[in-house]
Order: structure tokens, then C-alpha cells, then sequence
């Protein structure tokens, strides 16, 4: 017990230090997104609920095991009664007259001894059906994969944004530098370097608006986690992952334990019109008792077994059949489209991954050129062969340049993350 204590003592003490530990390192993994987005959600404490009613209801359903009493009562009036009457008269013999008015209160004690396996039945239907109810709650549990992907993947493109605009904000820089000279020399206008200066202020805006986005969406993601993620919070980039596998969704073990689930009802129609035997004891006090010939009041008793079949069940057994028959038939159709639609889910995301590892592809063929070109313009720039609008024109075509790279880069992130969490793999990084 002192070891028990222990135990849990240390969980507790582990799940407090998890977000503190977090708090100082600041670093946050997509997969301590789906922990957190998943313990933080309200709909988990339904789990718990469903194992509760689980316990009551299979506690309720064991005991059938045990002894069953009732106490009963009733008082009649009946119109006849038993009369005694001889052929011949008996001196001396005298028969009683039992009275109209009867009375009985009794109580009843039965003991099971066979229910055709009713009470085993009835308890595997109560915890399978809080199996079905779990994995109901699962699937909306499921679905916070999806909303975690995009925030996640958002404030990784506003990170990579950021930096981009940094390098915007060099070149722009080394432009007004090199421009100033000339102006200094007095061999450039003032303007030239004035258009540079507007750009410089324009990446500077840009950088507010990618800072101010960021935030939203950290602030989005932290409360969906359950954590105040502050402006410095490092959102570690995941690797790619190599897709395989079946699909493997909470949608289909609900259908699968929704289809075994009609496999114990058909089990309890089959255990319904089975025969049943008990043992009883009753024991009561009337009038008159088992002794008929007696009209006071006396107590009695009376002890055995009692078989009991009831086959009214067979005359809708055969519908109730064609009905569990029907919701299987129901199951495998919501199944069949659910994996239609799940594979034309992955059938697109598989495309986009393909176009984008191509976009990629070329995507560094034409920063490489980009930079290139805007070297060149540098140069020509400080040599004052071309002016600061060429120059700008040079940089902002590099800098759209990485700009796409950027966003084909996490799209194809996000697209792998996506094709996983609609294949319904575990994922690990």
C-alpha cells in the first residue's frame, strides 16, 4: 500500500513538472502539441465518465448472480368459496366454512441456477458498449490532429517569413550604403537614396504585420494546448515522415466495435428464449395458509425449484434477427465510404506532395539564379551603371523567389503531416 502511495505521488509530481519544464526550455515539438491539444481538450473527461457508468452499470448487470427477494401483499374478495357438503349427515362431524374475505403477505427468495448464460451476456453488452462510447469520444478527440497541423505549420511559416524579411532588410541596406556614397560624392540624387529608405520602412512594417501574426497564431495554438506560450516560444521544426501503412482511423475500430457490438445482441436474443431455473424459498402469513381446511390466520412456507421458459420471444425473434442482420449491412456500407472518402483525401494530398517536391526542386534553381542576377546589381549599382529602382527591382524578384521556397517548403511539411494524420498512423518524430 506505502508503495501504491509512492506511485502515485510521483505521477503527480510528473504531471506538474511538465509545464514548468516547458515553461523554461521554451521549445515546443508538434508532438507535444497533440499531447497537450489532447489532454487540454474538455471532451476528455468524458472517458472518464464512460469507465464510471462502465463500473455502475456492469456492477448493476453481475448482480443477477445474486439472491433476487420480493415481498408481495394482496387482500380479495371472491364470490365463491370451497363448500363441504356429504351425501350423508355425520353425527359429531363438522366441517369449517372458509371465508370470502382472503388475505396474504408473503416474501419470495429466488436463486439462479441456470439463465442461459443472460447475466454473462448482458454484462460483455455494457462494456462493449462503453467501448463504443470511448471511441465516439476518440473520434472527436481525433480531430484536434488536423487543427494542431495548422497552427503548428502557420507559426512555422511566419518564423521562416521573419528571417526572409531580415535578408530583405540586409540587401535594402547594403543598397542604401552603397547609394549614400554617391549622394555624398554628389554624383546621385538625394531620391535615389530616399527610394531605398521607403523600401527599408516597408520591411520594417512587414516584419510587424509577420511579428503580429505569429503571435495570433501562437496565442491560438496555446490555447488550444493549454499553455501560455510566450512571443520567444521556439517551435521546433519536425522531420519529414515516410509514408506507409494502412489506414488506421479511430472511425474504423468505432465501426469495428459498433459491428461486435450487434454480435452480442444477436447473443442475448439467443440467450432471451433459453429456459431458465431457479431456486426459491417463500414464506408468508394469511388466510387461510397452505392448510385450506384452516380459515385463521397462519403462517406458511414453501421451497423448490421453478423452471421458467418464455417463448413469446420466438415470435420476433426472426425480425430481430433481420434487423442486427440490417445494421451490419449498415456498418459495412459506412465503412466502405469512409474509406472512399479517406482515399480521396489521400489521393490529393499525395498529388500536392508530389507537385510541391517538384516546385522544390526548381525552386532552388531560380533563388541561385535570383542571386545571381542581384550580386550583379549590386555592382552595377555601386559602379552607378544601373539605379536604385533596377536595384530594387533585382532584390524583391530574389527575395519572391525565396518567399516561394519558403511556403512550398512548409506546405510540403504540412501536407506530410496532414497525409498522416488522414492515414491515422502514430506519429513519431
Amino acid at each position: 500500500m506505502i508503495n501504491y502511495f509512492r506511485i502515485r505521488l510521483l505521477i503527480v509530481l510528473g504531471w506538474i513538472t511538465i509545464p514548468t519544464a516547458f515553461a523554461q526550455d521554451q521549445v515546443l515539438t508538434i508532438n507535444d502539441s497533440y499531447e497537450l491539444a489532447r489532454r487540454n481538450y474538455p471532451l476528455i473527461k468524458q472517458f472518464e465518465l464512460i469507465r464510471k457508468t462502465e463500473d455502475f452499470s456492469v456492477e448493476n448487470a453481475a448482480k443477477g448472480y445474486l439472491p433476487q427477494v420480493s415481498v408481495l401483499g394482496q387482500a380479495t374478495y371472491q364470490s365463491a368459496v370451497t363448500e363441504f357438503k356429504l351425501p350423508i349427515a355425520i353425527p359429531g362431524a363438522e366441517f369449517p366454512s372458509i371465508s370470502k374475505d382472503q388475505y396474504k403477505v408473503y416474501a419470495e427468495v429466488n436463486q439462479t441456477i441456470y439463465d442461459g448464460g443472460a447475466v454473462r451476456t448482458q454484462i460483455e453488452s455494457q462494456k462493449q458498449s462503453a467501448l463504443v462510447e470511448a471511441q465516439r469520444v476518440e473520434v472527436e478527440v481525433y480531430k484536434l490532429n488536423e487543427r494542431v497541423n495548422q497552427l503548428f505549420f502557420g507559426v512555422l511559416m511566419l518564423d521562416e517569413q521573419l528571417k526572409q524579411n531580415e535578408l530583405l532588410k540586409k540587401d535594402i541596406d547594403l543598397g542604401i550604403r552603397k547609394i549614400q556614397a554617391f549622394i555624398d560624392n554628389g554624383t546621385a540624387f538625394k531620391s535615389n537614396g530616399n527610394t531605398l529608405k521607403a523600401e527599408l520602412l516597408k520591411t520594417q512594417q512587414r516584419a510587424i504585420e509577420l511579428a503580429s501574426n505569429r503571435k495570433a497564431y501562437l496565442d491560438m495554438l496555446g490555447l488550444l494546448i493549454g499553455q501560455d506560450l510566450a512571443e520567444s516560444t521556439v517551435l521546433a521544426k519536425p522531420e519529414t515522415l515516410s509514408l506507409t501503412g494502412e489506414i488506421s482511423r479511430p472511425e474504423l475500430r468505432l465501426l469495428d466495435y459498433q459491428r461486435q457490438n450487434l454480435d452480442i445482441q444477436d447473443q442475448l436474443l439467443k440467450v432471451k428464449n433459453r429456459p431458465k431455473l431457479n431456486f426459491f424459498f417463500q414464506g408468508g402469513y394469511g388466510r387461510p395458509a397452505l392448510n385450506i381446511l384452516n380459515n385463521g390466520f397462519d403462517p406458511y412456507y414453501m421451497t423448490g425449484v421453478r423452471l421458467n421458459w418464455s417463448l413469446s420471444g420466438l415470435y420476433t425473434a426472426k425480425n430481430n434477427r433481420a434487423l442486427i442482420a440490417n445494421n451490419r449491412e449498415s456498418i459495412q456500407v459506412q465503412q466502405a465510404l469512409f474509406l472512399y472518402n479517406t482515399n480521396l483525401s489521400l489521393k490529393q494530398q499525395n498529388a500536392d506532395l508530389i507537385k510541391l517536391q517538384k516546385l522544390l526542386e526548381s525552386d532552388d534553381e531560380i533563388i541561385a539564379l535570383r542571386e545571381s542576377v542581384k550580386t550583379t546589381a549590386a555592382a552595377q549599382l555601386e559602379n552607378g551603371v544601373i539605379n536604385t529602382n533596377d536595384y530594387l527591382r533585382e532584390v524583391n524578384a530574389e527575395d519572391q523567389a525565396r518567399l516561394n521556397r519558403i511556403l512550398h517548403e512548409i506546405q510540403l511539411l504540412m501536407s506530410n503531416y496532414n497525409v498522416r494524420t488522414t492515414r491515422g498512423q502514430n506519429i513519431d518524430q
